[in-house]
């Protein structure tokens, strides 16, 4: 029975030395790791030092007799404070990254990392139920039995490490060898579109993803709605079967799918016929739908492959389109950390339009301006129901451009339409031919339109029913149009 508790405590020095160690070598991660789990900005910094530092203590604790049971408690309070971050932010749908073990090791919460917890906290359990007397042998003690003891345990940690690196050593030669194949794909042909665009460029975010009516590989119809029916997001891949490094991602794309897809579906776009397809993408365990040409990657820009798009829950676009194997491993590497089952979640950097971030989340400032006829408008105006705010100038070509086709959609809007409000400078007379049902406030200098998001005419944004920014700003006619889900 010494014995036993002896080395309880030995496992208990390693695993606590360890993560103490790891955590010390990554503080900055230390400190994400804590602001992940909930801890608020001004604390994080100080308790990704503290807590290392109370892991070392509690390390050293147990490797004498004496201070043993005081060590067990401490990592028990440790370990059970872990334990119940790990069970809530699992049931609120999160997998933040654990960085139990710092530099050395770290993952995603997962049940994995909760049974090893659990199993460590009933370790330090049973140290806490023997008593401050009942800690085992001390390691000071002679006796030959002892140092055979200490010998064991000691090699068998050294296995355990050389094993550990072992394994390190060959995930780092099979990402250099992906990346080898990655190249010599690439150098079979280029992958350059001097038609495309920037690979940026995307449908705001906040729009409503485009209606589609496609068959997928199995033969059966494919609908937007039926790409959500199970309540999940979705990643949307966009690829073809010309496109070698679209092919080469599909490993990396079946372990997303095995560590993320009880929270996200992933789905490949691609074009072409299904022979052609099977022999590229047949191995995805996925659906893989297919277009008659690339109609849906073109409505939401996504012109370069590979290219993912998160999709939220209720439909709506939820991140920036990312082009290529790196940036999409970004975008999944930041899925991980989220709620994804919020429909306020969202991924953008700054906005590749205007080099601002989105005011998603913003309410509308509180203010005052009169429309044509004079009447006087608030922030009231925009509660009760989705509205579109535009951002219009009378001196501006491309909105006298889309002003026929805005004035019709005011005349024909419906009661699931959003209402309209429209922000414009410059004199009255200037819009007295405009014939719009939506009121026009005259706003001098654009000083509450940048408030809500206006950098730019014409430019839009939607605010939800309580008066909310639930968009990024769109920018031009097709983007406007876009965030009511129509296309011009």
């Amino acid at each position: 029975m010494e014995e036993l508790l002896l080395i309880i405590r030995l496992v208990l020095f390693g695993v606590f030395a360890l993560a103490a160690i790891g955590k010390f070598l990554d503080l900055k991660g230390s400190e994400k790791a804590v602001r992940d789990f909930g801890a608020p900005d001004d604390l994080a910094k100080p308790m990704a030092i503290l807590l290392p530092f109370a892991e070392i203590v509690f390390a050293f604790c147990f490797l004498f007799v004496s201070t043993s049971w005081v060590g067990a408690i401490g990592a028990l309070l440790l370990l059970l404070s872990f334990t119940g971050g790990m069970i809530w932010q699992m049931a609120q749908g999160n997998a933040p990254d654990c960085h139990c073990f710092g530099q050395l090791h770290s993952e995603p919460v997962s049940v994995k990392t909760l049974i090893r917890n659990v199993v460590f906290s009933l370790l330090a359990l049973f140290l806490v139920a023997q008593g401050r007397e009942g800690q085992g042998l001390s390691l000071t003690s002679g006796g030959s039995n002892l140092m055979q003891l200490i010998l064991i345990f000691v090699l068998i940690i050294l296995v355990a490490v050389g094993l550990f690196y072992v394994r390190k050593l060959i995930d780092t030669q099979n990402e250099i060898l992906r990346r080898l194949e990655l190249m010599e794909l690439f150098s079979t042909g280029s992958q350059e579109r001097s038609e495309a665009g920037s690979p940026h460029d995307g449908l705001p975010i906040g729009a409503p993803f485009p209606e589609f009516d496609l068959k997928n590989m199995s033969g059966g119809r494919v609908t937007r709605n039926d790409l959500l029916a199970n309540g999940r997001p979705a990643v949307l891949f966009f690829a073809s079967p010309t496109c070698n490094p679209c092919q080469a991602l599909i490993p990396e794309v079946e372990r997303w799918e095995v560590e993320l897809g009880d929270r996200v579906n992933f789905i490949f776009f691609s074009s072409g016929t299904r022979g052609e397809n099977a022999s590229k993408f047949g191995v995805f365990s996925g659906d893989v739908i297919l277009q008659e040409k690339r109609e849906v990657a073109e409505q939401v820009h996504a012109r370069w492959t590979p290219t993912a798009i998160f999709v939220r829950a209720d439909g709506t676009i939820g991140s920036h389109p990312a082009a290529g194997d790196t940036a999409i491993r970004d975008l999944v590497d930041r899925l991980r950390s989220e709620d994804l089952s919020s429909n306020e979640v969202y991924f953008a950097g700054e906005n590749a339009l205007s080099g601002r971030a989105p005011m998603i989340g913003a309410s509308v400032p509180e203010f005052r301006l009169d429309d044509m006829k004079g009447n006087s408008i608030g922030p009231d105006a925009f509660r009760g129901k989705r509205t579109l705010a535009v951002f219009w100038s009378p001196t501006c070509p491309h909105c006298t451009a889309m002003m026929d086709d805005l004035r019709a959609w005011d005349k024909t809007r419906s009661d699931e339409d959003p209402n309209l409000i429209v922000f414009s400078d410059g004199d009255k007379d200037a819009h007295a031919d405009l014939e719009l049902n939506a009121p026009i406030l005259i706003d001098a200098g654009h000083k509450t339109s940048e408030k809500i998001g206006m950098f730019g005419t014409p430019s839009a944004v939607m605010l939800d029913e309580t008066g909310t920014i639930v968009s990024e700003t769109a920018l031009g006619a097709s983007t406007i149009w876009a965030l009511i889900g129509k296309r011009k």
